[in-house]
């Protein structure tokens, strides 16, 4: 188990990667730094691969989701793969293309909804812009940017409460009219476009002041309150996209301290919150054709997938004390005692009696407490990445993930212990013989 100074330590590290990782591009950026410290090598998609035993690699697609491995000492077709996924999106409001808005005086910000946001708590907030920019400079070169304006840049201010009496009791959102932020004062000719604001921003971070033509971006709004661990006794940790870089995090901590004879693998995909259909998605073809090539071709490959399992990690509902009627009273997580396995009959969650015995078998090494999960039998469940990547690989799976409240949500809440003992667990996982 964990000590006190392990999590303090862990925790650390994690609010400083939640900080500095507004948008899937930014985490991605943030995991191939690490491992690239650690010693990974990059591979490029394009690249035939010469792989080594025991040699280290990741790869990336489209900036926004990664794959990083560890080959074992044994090739797959005899020890199987030891897989970890997790995913980089998070639920969040994106800036249209044709984005500027002048009303009444004011510049504003068509802004489009991004997965299934809880809405309310984006008002009042003091709100930045990050994401991925691609610009043509003068001598005709497009490049692509990561953009990070860090300081608060706008806000979608409430109506005032005398202007909407029944706000409280009757409060609706219309995600198209409500939800433009304001940005600046000044109308079309009086003000800065987006785009020219993009590109005044690529020359303060990149020293790039030869930009002709913002071509294209991928804009994403974010809360500039830092993460911070809270609570009378320092229990809790509250920030933005616990949902689902918390797992992305434990997974990394993971396999960087992982031994063992196995094949290791992390897989970060985006586009979860959206269904996972994309090329970087779980629903694409990314993590299958790099196993493939992992395990040296079709038919070593289907039967080194019989001999792994994935461990699926998404942040789980914990019991709220103020809504405990939304819970099966057997099935209440609750937060700080133990890492949850995620379990549905109709198969929304990937677990089965197999793959739960052997997590529990981990956490019983990892000397780490678990809880379990079931929906409510009248309620509808969420899903995961993990019935999506065991249909795909047809590998065993489990779902697992840290309690969390206020999922989607601009600023969650966990305990400060869950996401560490998450991570040891996996550790153990990726090094159980």
């Amino acid at each position: 188990m964990a000590t006190s100074n392990d999590t303090r330590e862990f925790n650390s590290g994690l609010l400083s990667f939640l900080e500095q990782s507004p948008t899937p591009f930014h985490a991605v950026a943030m995991l191939q730094t690490a491992l690239k410290n650690a010693g990974f090598l990059e591979l490029n998609e394009q690249d035939a691969w010469t792989l080594q035993a025991e040699g280290r690699y990741y790869l990336t697609r489209n900036d926004s989701s990664l794959i990083a491995f560890s080959v074992g000492a044994q090739p797959p077709v005899e020890k199987g793969v030891r897989i970890v996924g997790a995913h980089t999106d998070s639920p969040c409001l994106k800036v249209k293309p044709n984005a500027d808005i002048h009303r009444h005086g004011y510049h504003q910000l068509g802004l489009e909804v991004y997965g299934g946001v809880l809405l309310n708590p984006w008002f009042d907030r003091d709100l930045s812009l990050a994401g991925r920019v691609s610009y043509r400079q003068k001598n005709g070169s497009v490049i692509n940017r990561l953009l990070n304006f860090k300081r608060p840049m706008g806000s979608i201010p409430s109506l005032a409460i005398h202007l909407d009496r029944d706000v409280n009791s009757q409060r609706s959102i219309n995600s198209q009219t409500d939800l433009p932020m304001l940005l600046a004062l000044g109308d079309a000719q009086e003000s800065t476009s987006f785009r020219e604001l993009l590109a005044a921003q690529i020359a303060v971070e990149h020293g790039d002041s030869d930009v002709e033509d913002v071509l294209a971006y991928e804009i994403s709004l974010f809360d500039t309150q830092a993460p911070s661990v809270l609570g009378a006794r320092d229990e809790f940790i509250a920030s933005a996209r616990l949902d689902n870089l918390l797992s992305c995090y434990a997974g990394l901590r993971a396999l960087l301290a992982a031994e063992g004879s196995a094949t290791k693998v992390l897989v970060c995909n985006d586009h979860e919150e959206v269904g996972s259909v994309s090329t970087a998605g779980a629903n694409g073809p990314m993590l299958r054709d790099c196993l493939r090539r992992i395990c040296g071709g079709d038919e070593d490959f289907v039967r080194s997938m019989q001999k792994s399992m994935l461990v699926s990690a998404d942040n789980a509902h914990g019991i709220h004390p103020n809504f405990a009627e939304k819970h099966d009273s057997q099935h209440g997580p609750v937060l700080n005692k133990g890492v949850v396995i995620k379990i549905n009959a109709n198969q929304r969650y990937a677990s089965n009696s197999v793959t739960e015995a052997c997590f529990r078998e981990c956490a019983r090494q990892a000397d780490t407490p678990l809880q379990s999960f079931v929906v409510r039998s009248d309620m509808a469940c969420g899903s995961t990445i993990g019935p999506i990547t065991a249909a795909e690989l047809g590998v065993p799976t489990i779902d697992v993930g840290v309690p969390t409240f206020a999922m989607h949500s601009i600023r969650e809440f966990a305990g400060s212990r869950d996401a560490c003992d998450l991570a040891t667990i996996l550790e153990t996982f990726y090094s159980r013989s």
